[in-house]
């Protein structure tokens, strides 16, 4: 099915707003290199920089907000950076660490039964106010089914993966306990798979995360948001913009040539 034409448009326009915004207003940091500058040129170095600094933040600087372009036409709500929620109860505490140890020693996740767990306790004992890690990506469908999501790096760090899954238990925590029929999943985003074409190498969340219910990666996440053939069309939008902006950016980085 992939993405309409006003989709696609869309996406392209959120594409170039956010490039044009970035290198239009960005200074590189002032450095002394003159071995590389005489090697390359201020420019070529110019856009090294501003390419390292857009790697660096991809993921709420472009990602995000593509993902909620894509989103929204097929959601009755898609944010990025919002709260889950304000307040968790001590029973939803109490289970979520039980949950964690369990995991620890079994590697056995099961996010249905974890979820209804945690349902079953989201509103016994004190309540307490906290501030969990933001939503990357809130979406709400039209039955009010709640999908949030944790957008990582291609290669998240394993050693990571025990708070991502906590934050996880959260999300859900907060959510119930403000309201406890509330339909939620909570997952991990990767936006492309660095292996391809191989399959995306899981093993290091493996135990940790229930991968069918809690990881979407590539093709399957923007295809999620968009559709089926969403990923190889939003693939092109990125190309289609990148050739239309080429030589607006490379003007843009010439002028570095000319600083004295």
């Amino acid at each position: 099915m992939g993405l309409t034409k006003a989709q696609s448009e869309n996406v392209e326009q959120v594409l170039k707003n956010i490039l044009r915004n970035k290198f239009q207003n960005y200074n590189p940091e002032p450095a002394s290199m003159p071995f590389y500058t005489k090697l390359l040129g201020k420019d070529r170095l110019a856009l090294y920089s501003f390419i390292q600094s857009l790697i660096t933040n991809f993921g709420e600087a472009v990602f995000e907000p593509v993902a909620v372009s894509l989103a929204s036409p097929n959601f009755k709500q898609a944010k990025s950076h919002v709260k889950a929620g304000t307040i968790i109860y001590d029973g939803a505490l109490v289970e979520i660490q039980q949950i964690m140890d369990k995991l620890v020693t079994s590697g056995e996740p099961n996010k249905n039964k974890e979820v209804e767990a945690i349902r079953a306790v989201c509103q016994k004992g004190l309540p307490r106010n906290v501030k969990p890690t933001l939503v990357d990506l809130y979406l709400e469908t039209n039955e009010n089914k709640l999908f949030l999501f944790d957008l990582k790096t291609a290669k998240p760090n394993a050693g990571g993966f025990k708070e991502f899954k906590r934050t996880m238990l959260e999300w859900v925590a907060v959510t119930l306990a403000d309201n406890p029929q509330a339909e939620v999943s909570t997952l991990i985003a990767i936006p492309y798979n660095p292996y391809e074409p191989k399959p995306y190498n899981r093993w290091t969340m493996r135990g940790m995360l229930d991968l069918p219910k809690e990881l979407k990666v590539g093709e399957e996440f923007w295809d999620f948001l968009g559709g089926a053939g969403a990923y190889q069309e939003l693939l092109n939008c990125f190309e289609r913009v990148g050739i239309e902006l080429r030589d607006e950016i490379d003007e843009h980085f010439a002028k570095f040539n000319k600083e004295q």
